[in-house]
């Protein structure tokens, strides 16, 4: 069985008359549907890496304080910090790796280490102390597996035409920007569980509202290799769809067609790195503080945070499709660096939005305190009030801007319609940016080993 399959991943794709297609090649049928399920099961392990990411960033910071009450807000962003310290560490070793072995080897190894990450963060109530520590090298566990993005963009470039590679890489970016987006949606169907859940003593894990969502991670990630192990294959063409020489297989055929070499504009990669850069670190940043900040500001509870929060970026998430399928048909009338551009002024108005302002000052979470110079009900309050759950008793914890944050005193709070106005606008502006960013990222680089380039 080995050899048959490693016989048909060699099998040239293109035949020897004309065909039907844009770039007037022959490739058989069966040819082109195993390149293409090989491509789309890339497309679901981008989305997958990306929720990973995401699936937990409603709850991390309740679940820290929950495991370890030392844990403050600064060690937060470490834990935070420590997953893209991991994948930038990860990218550039699993893309050497993949340069010179088979693609599904670092794939299956990386998603092998997400995987092991997800179960360490299950266990995490088990240590007796330090338990923020063991917090801190899950999530950079994670970040090493998530390493495996540079592989999938490499392989997809690498394996589509020109006219072809444009909507594939367009299809990568939607499913890691969806990935990202909707991560908290998953965190958010568990919220029923509760902060207790329940325990399964046998193997002493606890199933609640922040350990189920990384055992589902884990679950996928399990389904994800099964799927990689059936279906991927190596493909490689150039960029008028003719097979070329795999570097992932040193047996190739010689008769096929070698990669073109030519100078890549290396001004255009690093400013096209450097908007990545800007655009990942700008949703990061707001998916990370929305929490911490909405329980500041609204007083909302840890099951209220998480539950809330998902909802909007629920709303975010159809928003995205919305924009991607509607940036795809744009992008052929204005262009693409128009559109970028366009989505970065956005996602800068949004942040701008979200700046404090005003005389209202957030609840302090200090028991007994009445500060008169503090409205006594907020529009946000409002609002809450109305969204108050029956299933909240008399014995939860304070909520509240914490008196040992100085800010609280004196920063103004930023009003439920000013943080609405600006999660739908960096809800908009971040998918333009991403998706643009890797459309022409894709069209520099071409069909050539990108692992070592590729953000």
């Amino acid at each position: 069985m080995a050899g048959l399959r490693n016989e048909s991943e060699q099998e040239p794709l293109l035949g020897d008359t004309p065909g039907s297609r844009e770039w007037d090649i022959l490739e058989t049928e069966e040819h082109y549907k195993s390149r293409w399920r090989s491509i789309r099961i890339l497309y679901l392990t981008m989305f997958l890496s990306s929720v990973g990411f995401s699936v937990v960033m409603m709850s991390i910071w309740p679940y820290l304080q929950k495991i370890d009450p030392t844990a403050d807000t600064s060690f937060l962003g470490w834990v935070i910090a420590s997953y893209s310290l991991g994948q930038m560490v990860a990218s550039p070793i699993f893309g050497l790796w993949s340069n010179y072995r088979p693609r599904k080897e670092p794939l299956i190894v990386s998603i092998l280490i997400s995987v092991a990450a997800n179960c360490l963060y299950a266990y995490l109530h088990i240590p007796a102390s330090h338990n923020k520590y063991y917090m801190l090298v899950a999530r950079g566990l994670l970040g090493i597996g998530a390493g495996n993005v540079a592989v999938v963009r490499s392989y997809t470039a690498g394996a589509t035409s020109l006219q072809e590679r444009t909507s594939s890489m367009a299809n990568i970016s939607m499913c890691q920007a969806l990935g990202f987006i909707l991560g908290p949606v998953f965190q958010t169907c568990f919220t029923f569980l509760g902060e207790k859940g329940v325990t399964w003593d046998v193997i002493k894990l606890q199933i609640n509202m922040y350990t189920t969502p990384v055992l589902l991670s884990a679950f996928l990630g399990i389904l994800n290799i099964i799927l990689i192990l059936a279906i991927l294959r190596e493909h490689r063409v150039d960029d008028s769809g003719r097979q070329c020489k795999s570097i992932n297989f040193e047996e190739a055929s010689t008769d096929e067609a070698q990669v073109p070499q030519g100078n890549i504009d290396q001004v255009a990669v690093v400013a096209i790195n450097v908007l990545f850069f800007v655009t990942l670190f700008i949703f990061a940043l707001f998916e990370t503080i929305i929490t911490p900040l909405t329980m500041d500001m609204y007083a909302w509870t840890q099951e209220q945070a998480v539950l809330y929060n998902g909802i909007i970026l629920a709303a975010l998430g159809v928003e995205a499709v919305v924009i991607f399928l509607g940036v795809k048909l744009l992008s052929k009338k204005i262009g693409e660096r128009a559109i970028l551009l366009g989505g970065l002024i956005v996602v800068w108005v949004g942040f701008f939005i979200l700046l404090p302002w005003g005389n209202q000052f957030p609840k302090i979470q200090w028991e007994d305190l009445h500060n008169n110079s503090i409205p006594n009900t907020t529009f946000g309050e409002i609002i809450i009030g109305l969204w108050k759950s029956p299933m909240e008793d008399d014995n939860e914890r304070p909520t509240g801007c914490s008196i040992e944050q100085a800010w609280c005193l004196y920063t103004p709070v930023i009003h439920l319609a000013q943080f609405l106005t600006s999660a739908v606008l960096i809800g908009l502006g971040y998918p333009v940016c991403n998706l643009m960013s890797y459309t022409l990222y894709s069209k520099i680089l071409g069909p050539k080993p990108q692992v070592s380039q590729v953000p």
